[in-house]
């Protein structure tokens, strides 16, 4: 039996990221690794693959296994190799030579397109990439295998074909994977590690069902803290009343005890933990309002590929203050091409026949590749672009997105994409929008950042059309659900999305 067996390991970088983290994991289990942005998750994977060695504590694995690690990004250097060619690396030179059918059987295995095996790597969408690197890395045999992110790009066709596929194969393999989509982890994991400073948590339970336990602990912390916090408090003012009376009366055994009583409260104050507190209120929304009752309407509009081939047509629609359309549809049937067509519609140069837009409304939008962001420029300078955002407050606004003083000054190109991602977040509530035109807008933003983000859109009481693949996150924000109807090439309302996640399923 293949095992991973982690004793007190601990990941220290300018600050704590983790400490004495203790786990066996073994076939059969597959492990979410649930923190937000920037807490570890990936730091740990690099441990467990043997790409950097752990502050403390040790790793060890079962005698000979192999470790199959798959990251969240292709290498610049790969990007220009065909699939073929980049997934048959993952061979030996003999295993070239007798066994390249290899690679046509692990391509085939995540239903990778033959016409797709010899275009390059570059010409990939991000959902096919990321499979294909997994293929890649499936292809070597791996004995335990870490998959950092494996649901970024992917449509949600693609994520249940995952998910299907990781809950067969982890019965042979034990698997850790780092995810913030929430059903993802309820679907595909049965073991629960939230990654936190202080003290992780670890549950033999799917993501769900562990944050429930995970809460009801904080809560049991939080009662014993307060209790702490009070004994420390009354030890201390005890202390101070003897001290003082001795040291009026000469009573060196008064001071004595005094003394006592304050080590007795130091000590409960040291061994008091830290309550741990996600980091969620760093995203939110803004919604200037509108008087108009009737934000949007289609009538008669056709929605084409780059190539003008006909995707489907829209009889009428009407979008209304208040509404929260998300689009639902296959890969392929349209629905990116639907956003960026109402997005040239709010362009002066782009207006579209068929496609109306009231005068009051002001445009949020951002697509799922973050294209709007300078990639060039700081992230302190692309905010000072925003009106009436000066030095002080733009320093403010990044500091609460969790931009530390050094991250303010560097191209924004260097960032991560969770941080890209809030980057554009906090633009767009800049801009002070009362209609949001949102593609992707969870790619890379973690689960607190996920909920939050919910969280302001059904308070803020924002206009949306949405589109995503996170089902947790369109059950919680739609209030209209559209789906691209690719036999008949309509997009028509449906009552809910739950149909449409049941035909992705089956």
């Amino acid at each position: 039996m293949t095992s991973i067996q982690l004793k007190d390991v601990s990941a220290i970088a300018q600050t704590e990221l983790f400490k004495n983290i203790n786990l066996n994991v073994s076939n059969g289990e597959s492990v979410g690794l649930i923190a937000a942005n920037g807490r570890g998750k990936t730091t740990l994977l690099s441990f467990l693959a043997g790409l950097n060695e752990p502050s403390s504590g040790q790793i060890a694995f079962s005698r000979g296994a192999k470790i199959g690690y798959v990251e969240q990004e292709v290498e610049n250097d790969q990007l220009e190799q065909t699939v073929y060619d980049f997934v048959s690396t993952a061979l030996t030179k003999e295993q070239l030579e007798y066994e390249v059918w290899r690679v046509d059987v692990a391509l085939a295995e995540f239903e990778v397109p033959e016409e797709q095996y010899h275009a390059p790597m570059r010409r990939l969408s991000g959902g096919w990439r990321r499979l294909v690197m997994i293929a890649r890395v499936w292809l070597t045999e791996p004995d335990i295998l870490l998959l950092d992110e494996p649901t970024n790009h992917l449509d949600l066709a693609k994520i249940v074909q995952l998910e299907e596929w990781i809950k067969r194969t982890s019965n042979q393999v034990p698997m850790i994977v780092a995810s913030h989509d929430r059903a993802f982890l309820d679907n595909c994991t049965n073991r629960s590690l939230f990654l936190r400073p202080g003290v992780s948590r670890y549950f033999s339970l799917p993501y769900t069902q562990a944050k429930v336990a995970l809460e009801e602990e904080d809560v049991a912390a939080e009662k014993v803290l307060v209790k702490e916090q009070k004994q420390a408090k009354q030890l201390r003012q005890k202390a101070a009343k003897l001290y003082n009376v001795g040291l009026n009366s000469g009573s060196d055994l008064l001071q004595t005890k005094a003394k006592q009583l304050r080590q007795r409260a130091t000590d409960i104050e040291d061994s008091m933990r830290d309550l741990h507190q996600e980091r969620h209120g760093d995203i939110t929304l803004a919604n200037s309002g509108t008087h108009a009752k009737v934000l949007m309407s289609f009538e008669n509009v056709t929605v084409s590929a780059p190539d003008d081939r006909k995707l489907f047509d829209i009889k009428k629609e009407l979008i209304y203050a208040g509404d929260r359309i998300v689009v639902l549809a296959e890969n392929g049937a349209g629905k990116t091409q639907l956003v960026k067509l109402v997005h040239r519609s709010f362009l002066k140069e782009g207006a579209v026949p068929g496609l109306w837009v009231t005068p009051s409304t002001v445009l949020g939008y951002a697509d799922q590749e973050i294209s709007q962001l300078p990639v060039d420029e700081t992230p302190e300078n692309f905010i000072l672009q925003h009106p009436g955002v000066g030095n002080a407050r733009c320093r403010s606004l990044l500091a609460n997105i969790g931009f530390e003083f050094e991250k303010q000054s560097k191209p924004i190109g260097q960032l991560s994409y969770g941080q890209r991602s809030r980057l554009a977040l906090l633009s767009l509530r800049l801009l002070e929008p009362n209609f949001y035109l949102l593609d992707e807008p969870t790619n890379h933003v973690d689960i607190p950042g996920r909920e939050r983000l919910e969280a302001e859109i059904v308070e803020k009481g924002a206009t949306a059309i949405i589109v995503s693949h996170d089902r947790e996150f369109v059950r919680s924000v739609g209030t209209r659900y559209f789906e691209i109807e690719k036999k008949r090439k309509l997009l028509l309302e449906v009552n809910s999305p739950e149909s449409f996640f049941e035909r992705m399923i089956n």
